[in-house]
């Protein structure tokens, strides 16, 4: 394991040697090779075909441990897509028999391959180990998923663009089960995904087991939720408010960093320092400047940092050297992001401590962790790896910059001579929504798409090719603040996943978006029977109906996010297929129509078929995702406070400005509004913006949802008060609307005493 991750550093070519191969591809590669993902380097199609039949063997040289590992992963992989299931066998290289041959050959860039598919045989060979598994999912890919598996004739050489290809995992907001991790390692092979950074500790959980220091994961990975709903949820074993959590003991990490070396998968773990610290210190209370009491369960950036006494840095010392232990490849991520002094500006001892160390001024504490951790991870041949903060005066060059602030921090960091992967927000966020849809789950209402995540380009400008080595590749961060099921995590990460991957392996002049969606189409039902879930978001059919969209009254469009794949659909309520009626024109709608749809490509589904209900009723009734919110300030997909168990409805709502718009809504005559609406926690810790949000404009106890018309200033038009709901779960209020005129806007706001909780529509009606 410690061999292949100190190789890490020498994959990536310089630029002169990719230009040379972008020469060569030119040539080589009048089309991709199949439908593979990400696209190879160079391919080559030729004549004629091979059959794999049952009795085709796997081939490997006697005694090479990495083959056999890559042999059994194509049989693995072979087995349960297409059902076929092919023996590995040893042999001497020159065997007659027509078999698939992994072979070792000098000479190959490391992670590179290469892969000979004639009418005779198939061959693979690489240098490396890492080389073999991805020749091998590459050949899983060119495999037919029908019953006759005839591999077409090619020739493909392969190598990746960067080096670094990583995903993020955060483990400290949301746990998840160590199966679910192995899963997910699993399925970044597949895409030649080659660093998990393991996100394992943070104000909200600390997640690792500590031998030394046992509290860290007897309080520290433990919380209870926010709001009503978890508070009244009571464990009959403790009768206090049951606690949310868990961690990966020694055992079990030692598992899984072995799992992903067989998968040549590097694991880099995180322990946040000095800031996101506020598990640890209710952990242990020294360890901090203030007392934190519990675990706390707001998302955002607390005060709270490590106090950086003599203690606190052994302590931290300790933690580092149990880490070491555990990971054994050479880079260890100390976080140093959005540390806050105020607690440190505050404190006596933190004064103090400044003082005895020579610094000018408190703030220059984080600067001496960072370099304190620095010089005790290269005394045992690790190499730090932080935030883009980190970038000041005296970081060590050896020192791994991970930028998230965009391309010109990236550029900073660079040009002081430290090797850098990009992680930019928002773009490289999954916590982002991938649209706009109403079954997106929780998350940042903003949307990076698809087509978004495959649009980023790596090299920042201004990259001299003097430069260009330290630029080491791509990381995306599944931050999982409103992930809390391991079915969300997979929807944040596939498969805008796999157009990361095709950022780091595939050359720039390769990429290509309708290219690279016609080849997603393709590995889609591959990765169904894997198992492995994804978003649809991409495929899934989509409707636009009304004036405000374009469409004529009666009538619906349909379409999709990516315009890829044929869509078809039904109005009788059964479910589409490739043979029911294709869409090609905005069609008429009766009255209580039922509308069905999916995409298909090559008679396989792209998604989940959409059902839509179009009566007359539906047309008078609109969710707070189909409302437009009054502002845009912190807008958020949220879930109601609700019992742990089921589900939970999910809200569009601005937590600045709980407030929505419905435009064009005729009440010439009289009418009644109704609204489902209830509590949702406001657990944020958001520094003085949360003094700009309005509150104690309430003219009840418990607030009331105030209705307003063209606008939302001037005298309520109806309110509806507060205290005819409950403290949890959905509520319906209803009231008179006064016959008004033509046609308004209407402003749906909520008036509330306090900040916590907050209060969203689930849907509001307009009825008879």
């Amino acid at each position: 394991m410690l061999s292949y991750c100190t190789s890490l550093r020498w994959v990536s070519p310089t630029l002169p040697r990719l230009l040379a191969v972008l020469v060569l591809a030119s040539v080589l590669a009048p089309a991709k090779a199949g439908s593979v993902v990400p696209a190879p380097a160079e391919s080559l199609a030729g004549e004629g075909s091979f059959r794999l039949l049952p009795s085709t063997r796997i081939v490997v040289p006697p005694g090479d441990v990495g083959a056999r590992a890559a042999a059994r992963s194509l049989a693995v992989l072979l087995a349960s897509s297409t059902g076929l299931k092919l023996q590995v066998r040893s042999a001497e290289p020159g065997s007659p028999a027509a078999a698939i041959f992994f072979k070792r050959q000098a000479g190959l860039p490391p992670e590179g391959y290469r892969l000979e598919v004639s009418d005779r045989a198939i061959t693979i060979a690489a240098t490396t180990g890492a080389g073999l598994l991805y020749a091998a999912a590459t050949l899983w890919q060119l495999v037919p998923l029908d019953a006759d598996q005839r591999v077409a004739a090619i020739k493909v050489r392969d190598q990746p663009a960067y080096q670094w290809r990583g995903l993020m995992l955060d483990s400290a907001r949301h746990f998840q089960q160590p199966e679910f991790v192995k899963r997910l390692i699993d399925a970044m092979a597949l895409l030649k995904l080659n660093v998990l950074h393991w996100h394992l500790t943070d104000d909200q959980g600390w997640r690792l087991q500590i031998r030394r220091y046992p509290k860290l994961t007897s309080i520290g990975a433990f919380r209870v939720p926010a709001g009503r709903a978890a508070h009244a949820d009571i464990d009959p074993s403790t009768h206090a408010p049951r606690r949310y959590g868990g961690y990966y003991s020694q055992a079990t990490v030692r598992a899984i960093v072995a799992y992903a070396a067989q998968r040549h998968v590097l694991i880099v773990p995180e322990i946040d320092m000095p800031g996101h610290a506020s598990a640890a210190i209710a952990a242990y209370p020294e360890l901090g400047t203030v007392p934190v009491g519990a675990v706390p369960a707001d998302w955002g950036i607390y005060d709270h940092v490590f106090n950086l006494s003599e203690a606190t840095c052994e302590f931290l010392k300790h933690v580092l050297g149990e880490v070491i232990e555990l990971f054994p490849g050479p880079y260890v991520h100390i976080g140093g992001d959005e540390v806050q002094t105020r607690e440190w500006a505050l404190s006596p001892q933190a004064q103090a401590r400044a003082a005895s160390l020579g610094l000018n001024d408190v703030a220059e504490l984080r600067r001496y962790l960072i370099d304190r951790m620095a010089r005790f991870l290269t005394a045992h041949r690790r190499r730090l790896v932080g935030w883009d903060e980190i970038i000041g005066p005296g970081l060590d060059r050896d020192a791994l910059v991970m930028s998230w602030h965009g391309p010109d921090v990236a550029l900073a960091a660079i040009g002081r001579g430290n090797d850098t992967v990009l992680s930019p927000w928002p773009t490289l966020y999954f916590d982002f929504l991938q649209s706009d849809a109403e079954d997106e789950p929780p998350g940042r209402v903003k949307t990076v798409t698809l087509q978004d995540v495959y649009g980023l380009d790596p090299r920042a400008p201004g990259l001299t090719p003097r430069d260009a080595d330290h630029l080491w590749g791509v990381q995306a961060n599944i931050w999982t603040e409103h992930m809390r099921t391991e079915e969300r995590v997979w929807h944040a990460t596939f498969p805008r996943a796999a157009a990361l991957a095709e950022l780091g392996w595939t050359a720039a002049a390769l990429r290509d978006y309708p290219d690279f969606v016609a080849r997603l189409e393709a590995l889609l039902p591959r990765l169904r029977r894997l198992g492995v879930p994804y978003a649809d978001s991409a495929f899934a059919v989509r409707l636009r109906r009304g004036a405000d969209a374009g469409v004529a009254p009666g009538r619906v469009e349909l379409y999709t996010e990516s315009g890829n794949g044929e869509i078809h659909y039904t109005l009788d309520g059964t479910l589409p297929t490739a043979a029911s009626p294709q869409y090609r024109d905005a069609i008429e709608i009766g009255a209580h129509a039922q509308l069905r749809a999916d995409s298909f490509a090559a008679g396989e589904p792209l998604a989940t078929p959409r059902r839509y209900v179009l009566d007359a009723a539906i047309a008078q009734r609109r969710s707070s995702r189909e409302l437009e919110l009054c502002s845009v300030g912190l807008p958020l997909a949220l879930e109601i406070d609700s019992a742990a168990a089921g589900e939970r409805p999910l809200v569009r709502l601005d937590i600045m400005n709980p407030c929505w718009i419905w435009r064009a809504v005729d009440l010439s005559t009289p009418h009644t509004l109704e609204a489902a609406v209830g509590p949702v926690p406001f657990n944020y810790q958001i520094g003085a913006d949360a003094d700009k949000i309005r509150v104690g404009d309430a003219h009840t106890a418990s607030g009331e949802l105030q209705v307003r018309l063209d606008g939302c200033d001037g005298e309520p038009l109806v309110s509806l008060p507060l205290a005819e709901a409950a403290p949890v779960g959905v509520s319906m209020l209803r009231a008179p609307l006064p016959v008004t005129r033509g046609v308004h806007d209407l402003c749906l706001r909520f008036a509330r005493p306090g900040l916590d909780p907050m209060w969203a529509i689930d849907w509001v009606a307009i009825g008879e």
